[in-house]
Formats: structure tokens, C-alpha cells, sequence
């Protein structure tokens, strides 16, 4: 098909192929496809609202066999700067977080060999039991360590973790689905198909995840479409993502040494993103990696979340970017792009300042 053939096929709502995605990287115009990757945005979400959650993401461990090249906030197991989360931290954190207006808590950290099954499990509880807080937690890596540690099957930890109040799965570790790039990146984690089985497997348990890419290493233009077809296909099948996430790797005191993608890079995917992930109804900005300049330029290809308000971000600042904003900044954002500000829940829900539950649970910290 040629260029022509695929704008149309996109302003008509057609689905486009692989080879259609790939010409649209490399070498659609810059501004056409924005304006393409708006037109869709807007078939999706035709009100002039951009969402937005308020949350934190408390990293309960540093300590990761994972090694992967592109992380600079892991420690080894043992380091002395390895760490674990206490009791005391995690309530202080969560009631921070409740204060600020915060919604819900994302629970990552690394592939840890000293915790077993049933700490996550206690962990889960001990939150739930103090908390009314949403806990989204635990990207497909960390799942499939635990399962393989523990003995049990993948979807048997997912019902666990689930039961003891897991509410939803984030979708970190993506890197790029596909396995000669993960090799390379991150030898020890997952394989491209083990990331897909998790997710499979959690949407199949009736939760809700996410999904992401982390492009800009070492990956070809054919992987970034690979991923996503991947992402597409895996939808088409379970309906179980809400969001899909591109970020560009930060290399900063990281074991690869390039320079960073550019914002017209990013902007480029961002758009690619959402004109080929038709079966995906949210596409989220990244100002954590990008700046808010940036972030608010997304809003005009393809972009109609905002993202987190991030009250606490460690493994991007750890490679040294260090963007911070508040809601009131973000909300100031998106009104100076020209949309209302919503703030959401983890499933795309809009909620009013008096439904923000006040977090308190039946004990104290």
C-alpha cells in the first residue's frame, strides 16, 4: 500500500499492518502524523479531557539478580546500599501519599531472592488491612520470579497475591518484546513470551494491567513495532489492558553508554502508538522521562492521559532525570493545552474530590 493508501485506511478507521507501522516510524511526515495520531485520540475520546492519577510509587526493595544493563537503582543482594522496606516506612509513605490527595500506591522493586511468596502476600495484607488505598503492584518479571521460586504456577501466585489485595498489574519489564533485545538489556529477566503468559494469566484472573515500552537502546525500528504488534495481538485476545505506556531509556549512570532519544523520537513513536493500537483506549504521556513541555506537546499526538503525579519516582531519577510535578501543575498543564483535567482512578474511572477515600482501615501504624 502506499503512503497515501494508509492515511486513508487510518482517517476511515482501518486497521493498519506491521508494514504500515513501520513505514509510519521511519517515514511519515512529522506533522501529518501527529495530526493523524490526534485524529484517532479524538475518535476515542471525543470530550477535551485529559486524565491524570494521583499516586506513589513505593519501591520495596532495591536489591535485584535481574542485572539489567540499563537500571541504575538496583543493588546486588548483599550491597550495603540494598535495602528492604520496613513497617514503619510503608505506612509513612502511604499516609503521605492519602494526604496528597493519592489514590492509589504502585508497588515495584526488583527480583529479590531473600522474599518469598508469602512476604509479598503479608505485605499485601498488612496494606489492606490498615489502608482503603488501591494497590497496583508487582510488574510481570517480579510475577514470574516469584512463581518460579515459590513452585507454584504463574497464575496460582497471581490468585494469591490477588486475594491478599493486589488490585491491579502494572506493566514494567516490557523493555522491548523481543528476546535477541532483552539479551542484551536484561539477561536474567522474563522472556518476551513469559512477559505476555503473566499478563495472559492476570487478565485472565478478572484484573486489569497496563502495558509499556522502554525504546531508545538498543533496539531497531522493526523491534518498536514487534512490541507493539505484540501488545495488539495480546488485546485482541484478553481485553485486559487499560493503558499503554512508551517511555525513551534515560542512560544516565546506567551500563549503556548512548545518547538519550530526542523528543521529536518520542513524539514519533507516541504516535505510531496510538494509530496502531487501535484495541487500546488510553495512550499516557510521559513527563517523568520527558519534561512537561514535551509531555504537554504529547497531548497533540495521540496522548489523552497524563500519567501519574509521581509524589515519589526513584528508578528514573536514579539515572538522573528529575522532573517533578504536583496535581495543581499537571491540572495547570493540560488547561493551557487547551482540555479539562480529570483526575482518574487505575481503571480510567473519573473521580470528584469528595469520593477520595480518607485511607484510614480498622488499625493504625
Amino acid at each position: 500500500m502506499d503512503e497515501l493508501g494508509i492515511y486513508e485506511k487510518i482517517e476511515a478507521g482501518g486497521r493498519i499492518s506491521v508494514k504500515d507501522a513501520l513505514f509510519l516510524l521511519q517515514e511519515a511526515d512529522f506533522i501529518r502524523l501527529g495530526m493523524l495520531a490526534d485524529t484517532i485520540r479524538t475518535r476515542l475520546h471525543p470530550e477535551p479531557v485529559v486524565t491524570y492519577v494521583s499516586d506513589r510509587n513505593i519501591n520495596y526493595t532495591n536489591a535485584c539478580v535481574s542485572g539489567c544493563r540499563f537500571c541504575a537503582f538496583y543493588r546486588p543482594p548483599g550491597h550495603k546500599d540494598a535495602y528492604v522496606i520496613d513497617r514503619d516506612t510503608l505506612c509513612r509513605k502511604i499516609e503521605e501519599t492519602i494526604s496528597l490527595g493519592g489514590t492509589q500506591i504502585l508497588l515495584q522493586g526488583g527480583m529479590n531472592p531473600e522474599l518469598d511468596l508469602d512476604w509479598y502476600i503479608e505485605l499485601l495484607s498488612f496494606i489492606k488491612s490498615k489502608f482503603d488505598i488501591h494497590i497496583h503492584g508487582f510488574s510481570p518479571p517480579e510475577i514470574f520470579f516469584l512463581a518460579e521460586k515459590s513452585g507454584c504456577t504463574v497464575s496460582s501466585v497471581i490468585r494469591q497475591l490477588a486475594d491478599a489485595g493486589l488490585g491491579s498489574v502494572p506493566g514494567g519489564g516490557a523493555e522491548i518484546l523481543v528476546d535477541r533485545v532483552r539479551e542484551r538489556v536484561s539477561p536474567n529477566k522474563c522472556t518476551a513470551g513469559q512477559w505476555l503468559d503473566v499478563m495472559r494469566e492476570v487478565h485472565r484472573a478478572g484484573l486489569r494491567s497496563s502495558a509499556t515500552m522502554m525504546f531508545g537502546h538498543v533496539e531497531t525500528d522493526m523491534d518498536i513495532i514487534t512490541h507493539l504488534d505484540k501488545i495488539r495481538s495480546l488485546q485482541d485476545e484478553t481485553n485486559g489492558f487499560t493503558a499503554f505506556i512508551p517511555w525513551s531509556f534515560q542512560p544516565a549512570n546506567t551500563k549503556i553508554d548512548l545518547f538519550p532519544a530526542s523528543a521529536v523520537r518520542y513524539l514519533r513513536v507516541l504516535a505510531v502508538s496510538r494509530l496502531f493500537l487501535d484495541n487500546i483506549e488510553n495512550i499516557q504521556a510521559s513527563w517523568v522521562t520527558q519534561g512537561d513541555k514535551i509531555a504537554q506537546l504529547a497531548l497533540s499526538f495521540g496522548a489523552n492521559d497524563f500519567g501519574s503525579t509521581m509524589i515519589e519516582e526513584n528508578v528514573v531519577a536514579a539515572a538522573g532525570v528529575s522532573f517533578r510535578m504536583n496535581a495543581e501543575q499537571i491540572r495547570r498543564l493540560i488547561i493551557d493545552a487547551g482540555y479539562r483535567p480529570v483526575q482518574r482512578d487505575c481503571f480510567y474511572n473519573p473521580i470528584s474530590p469528595a469520593s477520595i477515600p480518607d485511607g484510614k482501615g480498622s488499625g493504625s501504624c
